[in-house]
Formats: structure tokens, C-alpha cells, sequence
């Protein structure tokens, strides 16, 4: 059975492929399959990019997979950006953040809230070294004083950020970057 060219479905899989392919080019950033970093969630993979209606528009999704939260979210292609959402920072960024734990860091306000807030700003900026000064200081602070209970969830998390960014960047397991971020941490 022969289907006629001016079929109403034949028609609307073809737009809607013409479309998809349409899109796929003018969407400018990440593409599907590829390790990004959201700084609030943690390390994921862009299973798709998908549109759906919003306010009478189609708009296109980032689906992403966070694999340590086992949970897919979607964020809006244009507000990906701002949410500091960034591709996995090459081999020599993720050297760079772990040579910084190990350096001389510096004294940080003894006011825990005001501390916590400034961790929480650098967190949001994502980079790896911001992440990375974020560990070394909490770190560092902990021995000093054991960390409130806010302080101690920012510390984790910036740690299990830090470990998953820099494991998927070297192409390490989990446990040997943890090992190499304690060790430079207990260098001091």
C-alpha cells in the first residue's frame, strides 16, 4: 500500500523532521551525548534536545541525565547558560583545580553565614576552581571547628562536584580522585 504524497501524516513526519533537523543546527551550544556540568546538581549527560510548548512557544530542552541523583531534568536552551551550566573542563583545568587544593589558601570570615554565603555564590559561578577553593577552604575550616550543618551539605556537595567533574576530565574513577583531593588537602 502506497502512501499519497499529500497525506496528512506523510506531510507532518516530514515537517516535523525538516523541523527537528532545522533546530538541531540553530540550537548553538551543547549537543546530545555530551558530559556538562550544572553547579547546583552535579555532573550530567545530555540524553536530548527537546522542544515543548510554553506559553503558546515552542521552546527547545536540554534533557539531561544526573547519574549520581538518578534524575532527568529539562532546562530551556536559552537559560542554560545562566544557569551556569558548562561543558566538563578539559585535562589541564582539572589538574589546575587540584594543584590549587593544595596551596596556600587564605583565613575566611569566622561568621559561618556570611562564609556560607560566599561558598554559595562561588558554587553558583561552577567553575572547577571556584569548586575546588570551596573544598580546600571548608576543608581547611573543618579541622579548625566542625562545620554547621549548611555548611557541611555546601561542603559535600562541592566535593562530589569536584570529584565527578575532574574523575570524567582525567578519565579516572571516582575513588582515585578522591584519593588525590584528600591527599592534596591533608598536604597542608
Amino acid at each position: 500500500m502506497r502512501i499519497a504524497e499529500n497525506d496528512p501524516e506523510t506531510i507532518h513526519k516530514t515537517l516535523f523532521l525538516w523541523y527537528f533537523v532545522y533546530m538541531s543546527k540553530m540550537v548553538k551550544g551543547f549537543q546530545v551525548n555530551q558530559k556538562v556540568v550544572y553547579p547546583s546538581q552535579g555532573v550530567g549527560i545530555i540524553n536530548a534536545i527537546e522542544e515543548k510548548e510554553f506559553k503558546n512557544e515552542k521552546v527547545p530542552y536540554y534533557v539531561i541525565y544526573l547519574e549520581v541523583t538518578d534524575m532527568t531534568i529539562m532546562v530551556p536552551v536559552d537559560k542554560a547558560e545562566g544557569l551556569g551550566i558548562r561543558p566538563i573542563v578539559p585535562k589541564d583545568e582539572a589538574q589546575r583545580a587540584l594543584e590549587l587544593i593544595s596551596e596556600d589558601y587564605e583565613p575566611i570570615p569566622s561568621d559561618w553565614k556570611l562564609r556560607y554565603q560566599m561558598n554559595l555564590d562561588l558554587l553558583k559561578k561552577g567553575s572547577v576552581t571556584d569548586i575546588a577553593a570551596i573544598v580546600r577552604s571548608l576543608y581547611h575550616r573543618s579541622k579548625v571547628k566542625e562545620l554547621p550543618i549548611l555548611e557541611r551539605k555546601l561542603y559535600d556537595s562541592a566535593l562530589k562536584l569536584l570529584e565527578d567533574e575532574v574523575s570524567y576530565s582525567l578519565r579516572k574513577s571516582r575513588e582515585e580522585v578522591e584519593n588525590l583531593i584528600f591527599t592534596r588537602l591533608e598536604s597542608k
